[in-house]
């Protein structure tokens, strides 16, 4: 048994030889042309591939149901955009702290917040990858490629930095350049989230 959004599908499980075959049978569907995969279950189990192709070393012998939930493309945009907003405050919140920190000469935890900054700040930074190549929301939208150039460009800044132990001068670009651009993104998000608002509406 195929269920795509909760509809049981004509598919026939029987009728392909793997997992991703099934898999891509699915997505092959012209209904799924405009939304992303959010969920696959496989015998009522949650599946996500382990290593690439692993869904190709599942044969359909030992699969009983499948399940695929989506979304529209345009409602996981929002969704990502949303997520995005609220971390491009914690970037806010976290760039004053840390600076703080240096500042009163608290290295060690400064130090251990900075780590928990950067991991925060790729998270993100991944985020805007997927909105760049899932949803091609940087064509044409200058101030989103300068945001992203410049919010790159001073993380190699701060890396140069942080090997140079140079902490009052990291404190800065925490407090005068961080902060300041964690603060534009939200302005940046906020468009992007009427954009897609418009797009879903059009």
């Amino acid at each position: 048994m195929i269920i795509i959004d909760g509809h049981q599908s004509e598919m026939e499980i029987g009728n392909f030889a793997n997992l991703e075959e099934i898999l891509v049978g699915v997505m092959n569907n012209e209904e799924m042309g405009s939304r992303v995969v959010t969920d696959v279950l496989v015998n009522n189990e949650a599946f996500s591939e382990i290593y690439p192709h692993q869904a190709e070393d599942i044969g359909s012998e030992f699969i009983k149901s499948v399940e695929v939930r989506s979304m529209p493309v345009g409602e996981m945009a929002a969704n990502i955009a949303r997520e995005m907003y609220k971390v491009a405050q914690i970037m806010s919140n976290g760039a004053q702290h840390v600076a703080r920190l240096f500042r009163q000469a608290d290295d060690a935890e400064a130090l251990d917040m900075l780590q928990d900054l950067l991991d925060v700040t790729r998270d993100f930074m991944n985020m805007i990858g997927v909105l760049r190549n899932e949803f091609c929301l940087d064509s044409g939208n200058k101030e989103f490629n300068e945001s992203v150039e410049q919010l790159s460009n001073l993380l190699t800044e701060m890396s140069e930095v942080l090997e140079s132990a140079d902490w009052i001068l990291l404190a800065d670009l925490l407090e005068y350049e961080f902060l300041p651009l964690s603060q534009n993104w939200k302005q940046v998000i906020q468009s992007i989230r009427e954009n897609l608002r418009h797009a879903s509406s059009d």
